[in-house]
């Protein structure tokens, strides 16, 4: 249950989620996807101490990730009397993700291109 793998955060993973940064991510929450598109289960104490954030800012990325629908819960480990702890994984391929991205930033032309046609329809129908 659980259980970091060995895993650590490396350069390699910091490109990433600097280019997941670039595309519109929450900083934090770049960091922990980059993290849990290793095809790993993580508490979120692992991911604390794997991409090396505060345990509110990895609620905070792990709320963003789970409202998107990209991560789920997978168990809870309960150790001795203390709260469960959830383990979290992708809840879909990484192929999904990137296209959800893609479809954003596409989204989001087509609505200011139309938003730029629009002010000049509105400026050529005062004149």
């Amino acid at each position: 249950m659980g259980g970091d793998y060995g895993l650590h955060f490396s350069a390699g993973d910091e490109e990433i989620a600097d280019l997941f940064w670039d595309i519109g991510l929450k900083r934090n929450v770049a960091r922990v996807l980059t993290i849990l598109i290793k095809d790993v289960d993580l508490t979120s104490r692992e991911i604390e101490r794997v991409v090396d954030l505060r345990q509110p800012e990895v609620s905070l990325a792990i709320t963003d990730l789970m409202k998107r629908n990209w991560i789920h819960i997978v168990h809870q480990i309960t150790e001795n009397k203390g709260r469960p702890m959830k383990v979290y994984h992708l809840a879909i391929t990484l192929d999904e993700i990137l296209e959800e991205l893609k479809e954003s930033i596409v989204g989001s032309y087509e609505r200011k291109f139309e938003e730029i046609e629009r002010v000049r329809e509105l400026l050529h129908s005062k004149s």
